[in-house]
């Protein structure tokens, strides 16, 4: 569609189209009838110009005016020319007010990275205050009481003018329903407002989509590990993060826990941390093997055997993350809600289950409710669906909800929402079958063995030189001391390093599940398919000395999944596959963004995910937000590169930190994006 597509459509649309546009976007179909109109309670204080008799009168183009200021004028313009007086007029006028005082709380209205930030005065108050002063009296400064109520009408009219740009293109368009996605942004008002997308259509995907997607989740993982293995700050917050997530801190049935601080159990964490990462990157990895294999069988009988396989697989990795997602959990947000089963264990660790009915946090806390129901064993893939979307239509009517949560649920909500929305778009696409306990077992029951076998060396591990106190390891050396010593531990207790125990798990099985599928084509009668008998289970002695002939053999070369830093190869500056793309020129908003992704200096700064998401838009990207904060990305045709890559929006939807290097990795990875790339046009 041409850049004045919205503009056409919505000229030619009647004051009864016009109101059936505004209607499809709206709770059931409620808006305003005219500016002053309060059945809607106090939405006319907020938005009072989104109403009917204003956004629909025939041959006004009151609607593109007002999507034109929105799209084309940055939040502190629209702030300065309407928003705030509106607003305070409304607090004087028509006693708005917000629920929460805010006591000593003061919000700013400047471009930039303090756009909509709050502080609290906790000491020194008078002398703070005065020092807010200049912003106060420029009217950038407000009570946090005031600048939520302006935050709020921001992004409720965003959101109107969002879903009302899917909708009209619904009323005026007779191909929109052939598209699968969204290539380009429909015009410039669009492309400004994309990243602010509530909803996108599913559309049915075929195998080489859904291989694609699984290949990216791959890549993903990849990098993540090789982040962790490299960069000391992303070792040492994932140390942190399963340290104070272990099941040890949730009360017991008697309302005893463990010492939050306790040196004993920090080893474990970091065995934790690289063996999780390790695990994850090689159910990826296997599960595009399998639909690589899947791609190329047209015999219904093999495919059955693939299919299988894939199922299974798919309930391990849902059951891992659901796993993840409870443990977090369980020590914060919902930790009244749990207890610890003293002296019982699952799989070497503590035992935690739920107690209480969350249906009654139904109307008092919905959000705990809906992440209670994700945590509960009868909760499988196909139901998680609906809570997760339940989650997702309140974080976009209350943001405030999402951003009280803790980071580590975000990010392992993440993670439950791509291996669940993977599963559902999976499931029609290629006629998944339920997972069953017998066939399909190779990955499986092999990697719940290794699993086993390595949690049980959590107790013994100690890396104390290196990761006590957890902030030692941004120690020079210390990262890559404590990865090589980890390292050396496995291979005397297993007798081969962690990244090889994973290789040849996915290698052996592949082997193993192509030799079935030989003997299969080889039967020569129709009867039931008996598989391969089982493999004679040995004991631990026997499987060490087995793993250390083998690498006494083994060629000269590293695991796909090494984690010692020196022995990872190649770097990743030498495994970028695409040509240095030429500089582009953009505005400086958007070179500043990368700038800030791709530097090195050790005070780089923060990136909001508003602006992030602008960024990608100005260079033609658009977006599909997913289910539980997750967004793919997609480039424009006039990409070199046109390979989509998916990430999760982070917690306070701020981008810092050690997510700063996981996006600049992402991006330098899939279209090899450098500092350099963008210069200032």
């Amino acid at each position: 569609m041409e850049g004045g597509g919205i503009q056409q459509i919505w000229r030619s649309l009647n004051q009864g189209q016009r109101a059936k546009a505004m209607k499809a976007g709206a709770a059931d179909g409620a808006v305003l009838q005219h500016s002053t109109d309060r059945s809607l309670g106090n939405v006319c204080k907020f938005i009072p110009e989104w109403n009917l008799r204003d956004i629909t009168a025939p041959q006004s183009d009151f609607f593109l005016d007002l999507l034109k200021h929105r799209a084309t004028t940055s939040l502190e313009e629209q702030y300065i020319s309407g928003d705030h007086e509106l607003i305070t007029d409304m607090m004087r006028t028509r006693n708005l007010r917000h629920i929460d005082p805010f006591k000593d709380c003061y919000t700013f209205f400047i471009d930039g990275d303090m756009y909509g930030n709050s502080f609290k005065l906790v000491k020194d108050k008078e002398e703070s205050l005065q020092a807010f002063q200049p912003a106060i009296r420029a009217g950038l400064c407000v009570p946090q009481s005031t600048g939520e109520l302006i935050l709020l009408r921001q992004h409720q009219l965003l959101q109107c003018l969002n879903i009302m740009i899917e909708d009209v293109l619904e009323e005026g368009s007779t191909t929109r329903s052939k598209q699968q996605r969204p290539k380009k942004p429909v015009n410039a008002a669009s492309a400004a407002l994309s990243k602010l997308s509530i909803k996108a259509k599913p559309s049915k995907l075929d195998l080489p989509d859904l291989h694609n997607s699984a290949l990216d989740q791959k890549a993903s993982l990849d990098d993540s590990l090789d982040l962790l293995c490299t960069e000391p700050v992303v070792f040492a917050h994932a140390v942190n993060v399963w340290f104070f997530s272990r099941p040890e801190l949730v009360p017991d049935e008697k309302g005893r826990m463990l010492p939050a601080h306790t040196d004993k159990y920090i080893s474990a964490a970091a065995l934790d941390a690289v063996h999780s990462a390790v695990k994850s990157a090689a159910i990826w990895n296997y599960m595009c093997r399998l639909l690589e294999i899947l791609k190329g069988l047209t015999d219904k009988s093999h495919r059955a055997v693939v299919l299988q396989e894939i199922s299974n697989l798919c309930h391990m990795e849902y059951t891992r993350a659901q796993a993840i997602f409870k443990r977090h959990v369980s020590t914060r947000t919902g930790s009244k809600w749990f207890k610890r089963v003293s002296n019982a264990y699952d799989n070497g660790n503590a035992r935690v289950t739920m107690k209480g009915n969350p249906e009654l946090l139904t109307r008092e806390d919905p959000q705990l409710h809906y992440m209670l129901r994700l945590c509960q064993p009868e909760t499988n893939a196909s139901k998680s669906v609906d809570w997760i979307k339940k989650l997702d239509d309140l974080h976009k009517s209350h943001p405030g909800d999402r951003e009280s949560l803790h980071e580590p649920e975000i990010d392992a909500l993440c993670d439950l929402a791509i291996i669940v929305g993977f599963i559902h778009s999976l499931s029609p696409a290629i006629a998944m079958p339920s997972f069953n306990r017998k066939r399909g077992q190779l990955f499986v029951s092999r990697s719940a063995e290794l699993e086993t076998e390595l949690n049980q060396l959590k107790s013994q591990i100690d890396l104390g030189d290196f990761v006590i106190p957890i902030d030692n390891l941004l120690e020079p050396g210390m990262t890559e001391g404590a990865l090589k010593t980890l390292d050396q531990f496995i291979v005397e207790k297993t007798g081969m390093r962690m990244g090889f125990l994973y290789q040849d798990l996915i290698e052996d099985c592949i082997s193993r599940l192509q030799e079935q599928l030989r003997v299969k084509s080889e039967q020569e009668t129709k009867a039931e398919y008996v598989p391969l008998p089982a493999e004679a289970p040995q004991s631990q002695e026997i499987r060490v000395q087995q793993r250390k002939q083998k690498e006494k053999t083994r060629p000269a070369h590293s695991s796909i999944y090494e984690i010692t830093p020196s022995e990872r190869t190649p770097a990743l500056e030498d495994a970028v596959t695409t040509q240095p793309p030429q500089p582009f020129k953009v505005k400086e908003s958007t070179a500043a963004v990368f700038s800030t992704l791709f530097s090195r200096s050790e005070s780089r700064g923060s990136v909001t995910w508003t602006a992030f998401e602008a960024a990608m838009a100005d260079l033609g990207f658009s977006v599909i937000p997913k289910f539980g904060s997750v967004f793919t990305f997609f480039p424009p045709d006039d990409m070199p590169v046109q390979g989509s890559v998916t990430l999760h929006r982070p917690h306070q939807s701020r981008i810092e930190g050690h997510r700063l290097l996981e996006f600049a990795r992402r991006l330098k990875r899939v279209y090899g994006w450098a500092e350099h790339t963008f210069q200032v046009a």
